[in-house]
Parts: structure tokens; sequence; C-alpha cells
């Protein structure tokens, strides 16, 4: 679903900071997130992600920064704002001797009120109804996520934070959470996910935002951004590799390398919407275009390339 662009930002994050000792957690960390879509929420460990979603959620303050939600300020001590949010942070924890099903019952009496019937729905939806009755102490990592979920969802907010959702899942449960994610958002819910499964946020998120070292690195809607991070392969005679090298260097500014895989192929490190570009610049220098190719990024060539190989 495309972002609802009439309605503010369900999360607007703007110069964000967060220090332990030394160490800047959040470097003035700016982020915005519509509402309607699922955003994916990606970086290497230690870059930022559960600290920014602890903040959003009151469980730590911020040195520094502003928060808005739906376009209202936010602190940790908005607790009507704070009611518009589920969430999942880290791992979720239950009584163990109380089963799935009385959790959520004891989870949605100490906070806003909760409709009739949607303990049952929601262990329905992640799955659990056949073992709500069993103690959760006795659940698979997996299943405790499952009701973690369920939990996040009790009151049916607009907004939804989870951290790792898929943790433990196995992948016909992550097919489901898939699904689940997608129709909260096609009821024009905002469902922000942190995730190491890149993948996964690849086949399920509208837009996704990269943070490195406590800053955002990139930000935009999914399809642009690896449309973008593309290739153009360009084959010409191999006299002219060096020639046709300087000339595609200075027309995009961009990298230009042998693509080492065949004579007279140059791969060049833009769009490939750029394809006529490229053409015309090699043919007004008399270079003959043998050929070319161009290829979309995946999310992890991407996620690669801006924060290098730390995951």
């Amino acid at each position: 679903m495309s972002p609802m662009r009439s309605q503010p930002p369900a999360i607007q994050i703007s110069a964000l900071t967060k220090r332990y000792g030394e160490r800047a957690a959040l470097d003035e960390l700016d982020l915005e997130v519509p509402q309607g879509v699922v955003y994916g929420f990606l970086g290497p460990n230690g870059a930022g992600k559960t600290t920014t979603m602890r903040i959003l959620v009151g469980l730590i303050r911020a040195d520094a920064g502003r928060v808005a939600l739906f376009g209202e300020s936010y602190d940790w001590d908005r607790g009507d704002l704070l009611a518009r949010v589920g969430s999942l942070i880290e791992a979720p924890a239950f009584l163990p001797y109380l089963s799935g099903r009385d959790n959520l019952r004891v989870v949605a009496g100490s906070g806003p009120p909760v409709p009739r019937g949607r303990v049952e729905e929601l262990l329905d939806i992640v799955g659990l109804t056949a073992r709500a009755h069993d103690r959760c102490g006795a659940y698979s990592q997996g299943m405790r996520q499952r009701l973690g979920i369920a939990a996040a969802l009790l009151n049916d907010p607009p907004l939804v934070l989870l951290d790792e959702p898929a943790n433990g899942l196995d992948p016909s449960g992550i097919a489901e959470l898939r699904s689940t994610f997608r129709s909260l958002a096609a009821a024009g819910k905002t469902v922000f996910v942190s995730s190491h499964i890149l993948p996964e946020i690849q086949q399920l998120a509208d837009m996704v935002g990269i943070i490195d070292r406590g800053r955002l690195v990139r930000q935009g809607p999914l399809e642009q951004l690896l449309a973008d991070s593309g290739e153009v392969k360009v084959r010409v005679p191999e006299r002219a590799l060096e020639q046709a090298t300087e000339i595609l260097r200075a027309t995009v500014r961009a990298e230009v390398r042998p693509q080492g895989h065949g004579p007279g192929w140059l791969t060049v490190a833009v769009s490939p919407a750029q394809t006529p570009v490229l053409n015309r610049a090699l043919v007004a220098a008399g270079i003959d275009v043998l050929g070319h190719a161009g290829t979309g990024s995946d999310l992890e060539d991407l996620f690669l390339s801006l924060t290098g190989s730390r995951r």
C-alpha cells in the first residue's frame, strides 16, 4: 500500500542522540516513516536499531533530539501517544506458569481496553489456538515470539514496532508473519520492523531505512532504492576499453570496472535507467556499443555496499 501522504508521518525523528559513555549509540539520527507502510529498519549489529526502538516506546530516554508520533511531539511521559503503539522489543517476557491465553489476558488487563474476543482472534492470527492452553514455559522460542507479536497487537494499535519478530520462526511461520504484516499495512496501520533477514525484508517492506554507527545512511521506497543501486553492463571493442572507461567515468561520475566475464565488457555502477545516457556518450566519441545489459540490485547488495561487511 502506498504511504498516506496527506497525513503526518507515523514516526518522525530529528537529530536523535544517545550516548553510553564515550560511545554514541545514536549520532543525530534523522528518520521519517509514513503511515500505512511496512518499514524495514536495517543496520549492522550495534548500529543503533534497538536503541532507537527502546526510545520510541519509552524504555530509555534520548540525550538530545526530537521524536514525533503521528505529528505530535513525543517524550517518555506521553502515555496517550504510547497507547497508540504496540511493540515487541527484544525477547518477549511472559509468566512461564500461565498458559499462552492467560498471559495475553494479563497483558490485556494492564493496558488500554481490549475488545471482547480479541485474545482468541489474535491466538488464531499467530497460529497458537491449538496450544493456547499450554503453559508458556513449555513454549519453543518461535511460539513465544508468536505470543509476543499477539501481545503487541492486543489493542489494535495504528503503529506496531517489532524488533527481530522472525526470531525462532520456521519458514512457514515467517511466511504467515509476512501475510499478517501486509494485512496490517493494507488496513492503514504502520509496521516498523527491525530484522537481519534481508531477503524477507525485501519481500515484505514498502520502505527501508538503513543505519550505520547511529546515523541514517539511506532511506526511501525499497523499489526505488534497489533500482538506483543497480548496474549497467556495456560491451565495446576491446581496443576501445580504456577510452570507453574514461568517457563513462566522466559522463556519469560513477565506478566503471572491467566486468571480467567476457572480452570488451564494462560494468558501470548506475541505474539501468541511465543506459541511454551511456550509449549516447560512447557513440558521440566514435565507440561502437556492441551490447549492454541492465541489472538491478538486491537488498543484501545494497546493505553491504552502504555498511561494509560488518553484520
